[in-house]
């Protein structure tokens, strides 16, 4: 993976809404009528902080794996971009 590709990724996460995100499936995290991701929510603050950003709701069918996994990519995606800059620092020697 070239610095260009590395950069797009980047600057996509960085447009999203602001971290973290957290999955809320119908019927196993809430009974609110739909799936949802919460985003802005520091662990430990009140849900219902103005702060946070917008829910984003999800169409029905949606496999219960793919609403975690998109959820949780809003937070694993830069972990893994440092990890890839802290490494590629050894291996260039800097």
């Amino acid at each position: 993976m070239n610095k260009e590709e590395l950069e797009a990724i980047k600057a996509r996460y960085e447009a999203t809404s602001v971290a973290p995100w957290v999955p809320f499936i119908e019927g196993r995290d809430c009974e609110s009528g739909s799936s949802f991701i919460m985003t802005g929510i520091p662990k430990g603050e009140d849900i219902w902080q103005s702060k946070r950003g917008e829910d984003i709701e999800i169409v029905s069918g949606a496999m219960n794996a793919d609403i975690d996994f998109i959820a949780h990519a809003r937070q694993d995606i830069p972990r893994l971009l440092e990890e890839i800059e802290r490494l590629k620092k050894i291996i260039d020697g800097k």
